[in-house]
This record gives C-alpha cells, structure tokens and sequence, in this order.
C-alpha cells in the first residue's frame, strides 16, 4: 500500500510548547510540561495508559479546553467550510432519528451550503468509507463497526487537515477491528491527512502509526517519541520486540530499558 509522505520539516500542522492543565487553579495538574510537534500527512498514535489525559490533551488540540499553562498552535489553513480539524469518538455517537447520510451531513450545516452540496458531500464520505450503499438506513440498522465507519465519513465530510481519533475502535470485537484499522489506513493513504490516533493498544499503535508518542505519568507528559519503519512489519522481529519492551516500560512510568535516543528510525521494523 502506498502511503503519504510523512512530512518534513516546515510542514508542521501542530506545535504544543510546554502545555499543562489544572482544574482546581495549579494544584493538581492533569497534563504538565507537554510538548509535541506534529508534521503534515504524518499518521501519530498517541499512545498511553487509560485514564492518563489523551482524551483531555485530544481537547485541549481542538480547543475545547484551554490549558492553563503553555500554547497550542495549529498551522493548517480551515477548510472551505471554515474547519481545520474534526474529532471521531469512541462511540460514533449517531443521532437516532436521522438517517445514516443525514447524521454525516450534520458538520456541513449551518455553513451556507446549499442541500445539493451537502448531500453530494456527505454521499462523497460514504463512498470513501465503504457505506454509500446505506445512505438511507437508520443508526440501528447498522452494525458497530458500520456505525464507526459512519463516525468517521461524519469527520471526513468537513475537509479538515488535522483528524483526531479518541480510541474509535475500542469498543469493537477483534475481527471488526482489525477491518476498520485496515479500511483507515487506506482512507488515510487515499486523503493524506494528518492524523492523531489515541490509543492503549502497542499493538493497534503498531499497526496504524508511523510515528508512536507515548503520554503516561502523574501529571502527564511526553515520555517517548518514536518513529517506526515502513510497512508491512513483522510483529516478531527483534527490533519491532524491542520496541514493545520500551513502549511498556514508558507507558508504566519505567526507565527507557533502550539504550537509543527516545526518538528514533526503527528502519528493520
């Protein structure tokens, strides 16, 4: 499979420079000292224990939450509809009452589109995610894995640059989810955009990124950053082995057991 370019350097899309976040005024911080650029076209995985702040640090990037120390600098220009980045949840959170190309055509709304437009647009996603055949079936008339396809079209429709995803398959059986990661990396080789998956799965990180960062710690921060070869890998070749044994380490708050810069080329992965 032929992927995008990951970037280089003057492409990037995000730049978080030392990012903390506390609800209660300084005392107890969730996030502390974050920093992380992020290059256009790059696919991250944000990986980390559950509980740790991905989700909040997902927040903080498209601005729903303002940090309370540091800066957060998105460069990607907004879409024609004024959307630079779109966000895909762990439940596709699909209005029941509206049909499969209705739900995707939610974001185009309110934005001076004409039904056409947006219709074409919506129906444009579907195509791309493998469910323009469903266009006008009901939520409930989908599986949860057809559901998340939707999730993701809802995402894609608005054009936007950056794409955050928040554990989208987390909930899925291991069969659905080894499709849609297989179905997301060829959206994502198709559109080229900069994606920024969260994740407590190794394996799913392996998988999906070409680029793994690790958040764990109390207050969170940036543990490690790495930068993995290209596709296909094998799972059991000894560097992609030492790579795991230094992504568990990191993510239990361990000291690295590599004995490498934290970021690094794993070109035999």
């Amino acid at each position: 499979m032929a992927m995008p370019d990951r970037g280089t350097k003057g492409d990037t899309m995000v730049h978080l420079s030392d990012i903390g976040l506390s609800h209660d005024r300084g005392k107890n911080f969730i996030l502390r000292h974050v920093d992380l650029t992020i290059d256009k076209g790059q696919f991250v995985a944000l990986l980390g224990p559950s509980g740790v702040g991905k989700s909040t640090l997902l927040r903080v990037i498209m601005g729903l939450t303002p940090p309370t120390e540091g800066q957060v600098s998105l460069t990607p220009p907004a879409s024609p509809i004024g959307r630079s980045t779109a966000l895909v949840f762990q439940d596709a959170k699909l209005m029941p009452w509206r049909t499969v190309r209705q739900n995707v055509e939610l974001g185009l709304e309110g934005v001076g589109l004409s039904r056409a437009h947006r219709h074409a647009r919506a129906m444009a996603s579907l195509e791309l995610v493998g469910l323009a055949d469903r266009a006008d079936r009901w939520p409930r008339q989908l599986s949860g894995g057809q559901r998340q396809r939707v999730g993701v079209a809802r995402a894609l429709t608005v054009e936007p640059d950056l794409l955050l995803m928040d554990e989208p398959f987390g909930a899925l059986d291991a069969i659905t989810r080894s499709a849609l990661q297989d179905e997301l990396l060829r959206i994502w080789a198709q559109t080229h955009k900069t994606v920024l998956f969260v994740t407590h799965d190794i394996d799913e990180a392996l998988i999906l990124a070409d680029r793994i960062i690790v958040l764990s710690g109390h207050p969170a921060s940036v543990r490690g950053d790495f930068m993995v070869g290209l596709r296909p890998r094998d799972r059991s070749s000894p560097a992609t082995q030492a790579l795991v044994e230094r992504l568990k380490a990191l993510i239990a708050g361990e000291p690295d057991p590599g004995d490498r810069p934290a970021y690094w080329q794993a070109s035999e992965i």
